[in-house]
């Protein structure tokens, strides 16, 4: 069982890699959902990021941060995830929800250059949001 999620996750990947969204999705679905209920593992973390960046490619912001969301509570030391979740909220204009998934990748993984400059930048958009009064 635990070897055909590995290899359902890796062609999941490799249609994504491909661009082929759709079948990649159902393939991040399929894991999903082999994965549901037998405990948090890497794998099942790795499918709900990566169908939640399908998601996110989409605009499909309110699933694309469930799916980030579950891949978090699946897997709270995987970084990627509050990095992913971070830009969703960024876009949306939270800065303050944005910085703190940034800041918790950093906290996981100081060396996450993305997470630094876009914490960087999501201070400096909340500060000129501020100053232009909305």
């Amino acid at each position: 069982m635990e070897r055909e999620s590995v290899e359902l996750l890796a062609a999941a990947q490799a249609q994504l890699a491909a661009r082929r969204l759709e079948a990649a999705e159902e393939l991040y679905s399929r894991v999903i959902a082999r994965g549901a209920g037998r405990g948090a593992g890497r794998h099942l973390a790795t499918a709900l990021n990566d169908r939640g960046h399908i998601k996110y490619l989409r605009v499909e912001f309110a699933a694309a941060m469930k799916d980030y969301t579950a891949a978090i509570q699946c897997q709270p030391g995987f970084e990627v995830p509050y990095y992913n979740r971070g830009l969703v909220l960024y876009r949306l204009g939270c800065f303050d929800e944005a910085m703190k998934d940034f800041r918790k990748v950093l906290e996981l993984n100081p060396q996450f250059e993305d997470a630094a400059l876009s914490l960087k930048q999501a201070i400096l958009d909340k500060e000129e949001k501020e100053k232009r009064g909305y």
